[in-house]
């Protein structure tokens, strides 16, 4: 699982990267809301630990834009307040779970996997961006109310960017994911792919960001 950490804090910080490491995560940890967005615009994450309190902007309010930008990954709010009214006010904003400082590590590492199951149910279902969605227990995608037909690897790549929808995903990330479910996925087929994609679904809802990788865009 390769989580997306952020904290200000330099001792909590340092402890749940570590702690996330020795649990065999990938932790990436930043200290702000800026970073956190730059993060999420260059990489793909499994999950989101997210503060309350940071120096440039509220957690929550990061939250609530990031939400809005179509970013569905399971969130775990940390936070000092233990107000109830606090807690709904997170949860209400977007946040999949709260837990209250100080917190047990292993109960932290408990919610994580429940968000990780609930990560997988939601994979299973139908995966919506604007007017394109994407079922993937009957391989259909639709346009509207236009069924697209796709190959295989198409399939497994819009998937992968669906799921990441308003965020870039790298052309190396897209190799290694389309390679894990079709070993026909040479190492210079991506661009052909995508290519073939935007011919079926139009130009707009594939951008790229060369040096960086490509987005689902909703139209």
């Amino acid at each position: 699982m390769k989580v997306l950490l952020v904290e200000d804090d330099p001792q909590l910080g340092a402890t749940l990267e570590r702690a996330l490491h020795h649990d065999g995560s990938v932790c990436e940890w930043v200290k702000s809301a800026e970073d956190a967005s730059l993060a999420l615009d260059v990489s793909v994450f499994d999950l989101i630990i997210l503060d309350w309190m940071l120096p440039d902007q509220q957690g929550i309010d990061f939250l609530k834009e990031a939400r809005h930008k179509g970013i569905t990954l399971p969130v775990l709010m940390l936070t000092a307040r233990t107000a109830t009214s606090e807690k709904i006010e997170g949860l209400d904003s977007g946040a999949d779970d709260y837990l209250t400082k100080p917190f047990d590590l292993d109960e932290l590492f408990a919610r994580l996997r429940s968000l990780g199951r609930r990560r997988e149910v939601r994979a299973s279902s139908i995966i919506t961006v604007g007017q394109l969605s994407l079922c993937p227990d009957r391989h259909e995608v639709k346009l509207g109310d236009t069924e697209i037909q796709l190959s295989k690897t198409e399939f497994i790549i819009l998937k992968k960017l669906m799921e990441n929808a308003g965020r870039y995903v790298s052309k190396s990330q897209l190799e290694e994911y389309a390679y894990t479910w079709d070993n026909c996925v040479t190492p210079n087929a991506i661009e052909a792919q995508i290519s073939r994609l935007r011919k079926r679904l139009g130009s707009d809802i594939i951008s790229t960001l060369r040096g960086v990788g490509y987005k689902v865009e909703s139209i």
